[in-house]
């Protein structure tokens, strides 16, 4: 069963809208990321930060009012419209709301606890709810007034990928006719300062496969897409997702890429297509030494030396909890018909290869492929060995 990805809202550092991501990505090769260190005082760092004006949550309860929401109903805005009328039409039931995060609220305690520490106590209005995992999702159901299932993946940089194909099981299963999927998540101190403690974080923009890759940046944002299994030509579907543990190390993967394979494979398998099928494989391509040095090695294992690569982390930043999804959308507006030519997502780095890592092709700006994209490989490989890859397909 193949399962239709028919709508799509995505708002990053790239912008808050299809024609403005699309053009900013695959026309101008023209990162999101900004120089600033308003979540690192005194140290200026690249962030992929969004800077559109985000929705009111004035009418949520106030457990509910949190940056992370606000960027998820932005995300949501975009297809608000679709998600209504399949509300309509399956009924509230039978919507259901998947969600992956790994930060949530937690910016909200962070002023919290500035006022704590200025004043001896804190806001009156602050509630410890809105930094749950749960609240994304339980946000969105009681948004949209939906009663199927409604729950959040919180495994760092896997979240939304696992979400997406827990989506796809709801449906699967019976469960759901519908379902909204994808990820968001928002910058805060806690994120960069852990990042920093583990010395992962670049003080220059992020140079994936880089002899010079220092580590990430990192991002915020939301993408979300409306599932169902009815076709539509023309639509892209969500046609193979694989996932792994490979428990290796907390915050290293697994040099040989045991996990990161069985995940690829596994995708490929239930998409039921060869590797050399594959148009395109979005990277994970965080810009670490050793993630970068174990995807390197097992893409060319699996596709070869010539399959087009990139990372799109150069442009939005690593999104963490939400970045499997938005680079999901990233590729689905990559996959559009106004994209006939297959002009494809660059790989913005110094150009300069690590020569332990095996070449891989890296798309340059403006490369295509001289026909619509057909298949796309997306990887996300999180801490603690959670690897989740999926495979988006353009229907005929």
């Amino acid at each position: 069963m193949k399962l239709y990805l028919h709508h799509c809202g995505v708002v990053c550092a790239l912008g808050d809208n299809h024609q403005e991501i699309r053009r900013r990505l695959l026309d101008e090769a023209d990162t999101g990321l900004q120089m600033t260190d308003a979540w690192s005082p005194g140290r200026i760092l690249p962030v992929g930060q969004v800077r559109a004006i985000l929705p009111d949550v004035s009418h949520l309860p106030v457990t509910m009012r949190s940056r992370n929401n606000q960027l998820a109903l932005a995300a949501l805005a975009q297809i608000r419209q679709a998600v209504d009328a399949a509300i309509q039409r399956f009924g509230a039931d039978r919507v259901g709301i998947v969600v992956g995060t790994s930060t949530s609220g937690i910016a909200g305690t962070e002023t919290a606890l500035r006022a704590y520490h200025e004043h001896g106590s804190l806001p009156a209005s602050f509630q410890y709810a809105v930094q749950e995992m749960g609240s994304p999702a339980a946000m969105l159901a009681h948004e949209l007034g939906t009663g199927g299932p409604a729950y959040t993946h919180s495994s760092a940089c896997s979240s939304s990928a696992k979400a997406m194909a827990s989506a796809a099981r709801l449906i699967r299963m019976g469960l759901c006719d519908a379902v909204v999927t994808g990820g968001v998540d928002t910058l805060c101190e806690f994120t960069v300062a852990g990042f920093s403690a583990l010395e992962s974080v670049s003080t220059e923009f992020c140079n994936p496969l880089s002899a010079n890759r220092k580590g990430i940046n990192i991002g915020e944002g939301a993408a979300f897409f409306l599932m169902t299994a009815e076709p539509a030509p023309g639509a892209v579907a969500l046609c193979g997702w694989g996932e792994s543990s490979d428990g290796h190390h907390m915050s290293a993967p697994d040099p040989a890429g045991g996990g990161a394979r069985m995940a690829i494979n596994q995708a490929l398998q239930r998409a039921g297509i060869a590797a050399s099928e594959v148009d395109y494989i979005n990277l994970h391509g965080t810009a670490t030494v050793q993630n970068d040095a174990m995807e390197s090695r097992v893409i060319q294992d699996i596709f070869g030396p010539d399959i087009a690569v990139s990372s799109t982390k150069p442009f939005t930043g690593h999104t963490l909890g939400a970045a499997a999804a938005i680079e999901a959308a990233l590729c689905w507006l990559a996959m559009q018909a106004d994209n006939p030519q297959g002009l494809l997502p660059p790989h913005l780095w110094d150009g300069i290869a690590d020569p332990q890592l095996p070449a891989l092709h890296t798309v340059a700006p403006r490369q295509q492929t001289g026909k619509p994209l057909r298949w796309i490989v997306s990887n996300s490989f999180a801490f603690g060995g959670s690897n989740a890859c999926l495979v988006l397909g353009k229907t005929e």
